[in-house]
């Protein structure tokens, strides 16, 4: 008898084991491959300077895409901007339908030493993109 009780507790504990591990997640490393892609947007008054998007790879391979800029002759053109967030969120969707997703996004103003005018910089934002492999 103790030995059938030896046995039953051998098999509860071994069916127990074997009911954790079915529970345990498969860890599986993920590579990724990551693209930068950089706007450039010139925030100069008559529109006298350039504005791109670059996107990086990691094996180098560069796309520029030409940007409007932020000022025209006449001052702040918002066909413009509307043209620049188009062009931006065209190309994100692109890469979207390609399996990239967002990281994050970095934006920064650099312009005109304080006191002058703000007629002149530019605004540069960073888009961090990963897909797996």
């Amino acid at each position: 008898m103790k030995r059938i009780h030896t046995i039953l507790a051998l098999v509860t504990l071994a069916g127990a084991g074997l009911a954790m591990m079915s529970f345990r997640s498969a860890h599986t490393v993920v590579a990724h491959r990551y693209m930068q892609i950089t706007t450039v947007e010139s925030v100069v008054a008559g529109g006298f300077a350039r504005s791109r998007m670059i996107a990086t790879d990691k094996e180098g391979a560069v796309e520029e895409v030409k940007l409007e800029n932020f000022y025209s002759l006449s001052g702040i053109n918002f066909q413009n901007i509307r043209f620049n967030d188009a062009q931006i969120t065209s190309k994100i969707e692109a890469y979207a339908n390609e399996g990239w997703e967002i990281v994050s996004v970095t934006s920064n103003f650099t312009g005109a030493p304080s006191g002058q005018a703000m007629n002149n910089g530019i605004v540069i934002s960073r888009y961090l993109l990963k897909k797996a492999e």
